[in-house]
């Protein structure tokens, strides 16, 4: 199969789909690979990486698009890529199609195969291409809510973990899952004071038998979130939903309950946000502040680290990659169940139901399609 790997064009987005390492094991399984040149700079991937494992360096996007049977990336093609796919191009990459309705229907238009890393589910309900970048993104919550804390960003002007004879700051993560228990366990490893809530009690006591003693996991309600906020400087929102837009958990007229300088990082953001006054920003410009709270709603968080981001990311990914190349996308699904629940968009027909319902589209099964 002949495989392309896209610069990412998204604003500040500094990953890429696939590692020298990755795509030497495609190579070697027989398949092309063709990588725009200058993809992985950023990454710390150099072009000549990539050419001594034998990747053919195309010159620019158009180039990679039209020579691939199957695109892998990191991210959603943006409005400048939509024109560049083609029929039947098999695009495996993040979508998060329930947030975005233009995307969605950019897609359906384009006759393409969109396959999902965030909707591929394993039996046990895992989401293995979701897991990895869930784990950077909760780590980072931590680290730059910690940073947004401070006074000069705007912050409570609190130390996270406190010092001698102080208190730590009391953090609240919205979330039990993977995300979320990264965010506590980076919490809890600087000495903050911690509570994690989540509506699943098998989670619950996971969490009790496993979390340290500075983690206090709580049953997630309406009562029991509105009682945390007043005394929280840093919240964090991991909830997950797979596929389908977030519940929006803290709302508006609860930021008056909040200490000035309290700081929201909304990790859930890709799928629309769990904080109601959220709104998507940037690497470059990654806070809004709104009745003096901090709101930190970075929409792609895994690509500042791109290095470590990149590469987690291709350990996850490659082998159904391979599965896909190997097989052909409908064989690969027949033969993969979670595999085929990735696919959320196949020739203009949605076969993912929380994305059809989402935006009122007809939804049909993708087992007829394949």
């Amino acid at each position: 199969m002949k495989i392309g790997v896209p610069k990412e064009i998204k604003p500040h987005e500094a990953r890429v789909g696939v590692t020298p390492a990755g795509a030497l094991s495609l190579i070697q399984a027989g398949h092309e690979v063709s990588v725009q040149k200058g993809a992985g700079l950023l990454s710390g991937f150099t072009d000549e990486a990539y050419k001594q494992v034998g990747c053919t360096m195309e010159n620019n996007i158009l180039e990679v698009y039209k020579s691939s049977e199957m695109i892998i990336k990191v991210k959603e093609p943006i409005e400048k890529e939509y024109k560049l796919i083609q029929r039947n191009q098999l695009l495996f990459t993040y979508f998060h199609f329930a947030s975005s309705k233009k995307l969605t229907e950019a897609m359906i238009e384009s006759n393409s195969i969109c396959l999902a890393y965030e909707t591929v589910e394993d039996e046990e309900g895992k989401l293995p291409l979701l897991i990895p970048m869930s784990e950077v993104a909760g780590r980072m919550a931590t680290q730059e809510g910690a940073k947004y804390l401070g006074k000069p960003q705007g912050g409570f002007g609190i130390l996270l973990g406190g010092v001698t004879g102080v208190n730590p700051a009391n953090v609240m993560v919205i979330g039990g899952g993977i995300a979320g228990t990264e965010a506590a366990l980076m919490a809890a490893g600087l000495g903050a004071n911690v509570t994690i809530f989540d509506t699943n009690l098998d989670r619950l006591r996971y969490l009790e038998s496993t979390m340290p003693a500075n983690v206090t996991p709580i049953f997630s309600n309406p009562f029991t979130l509105e009682d945390q906020i007043r005394r929280s400087h840093l919240i964090i929102g991991t909830v997950l939903i797979p596929g389908s837009k977030t519940p929006k958990l803290i709302r508006k007229e609860m930021l008056s309950k909040m200490m000035p300088g309290t700081v929201l990082v909304d990790v859930a953001i890709d799928q629309g946000g769990c904080f109601e006054t959220s709104e998507p920003t940037t690497h470059e410009k990654p806070i809004l502040i709104k009745e003096g709270i901090i709101h930190y709603a970075v929409t792609n968080m895994p690509g500042a680290v791109p290095n470590t981001s990149t590469t987690a990311l291709t350990n996850a990914t490659l082998n159904y990659a391979m599965q896909l190349a190997n097989k052909g996308w409908k064989k690969a699904c027949r033969d993969n169940l979670s595999l085929a629940r990735g696919l959320n968009i196949i020739n203009g027909k949605v076969v993912y139901k929380e994305v059809a319902e989402a935006f009122n589209f007809e939804f049909i099964q993708f087992k007829s399609l394949i």
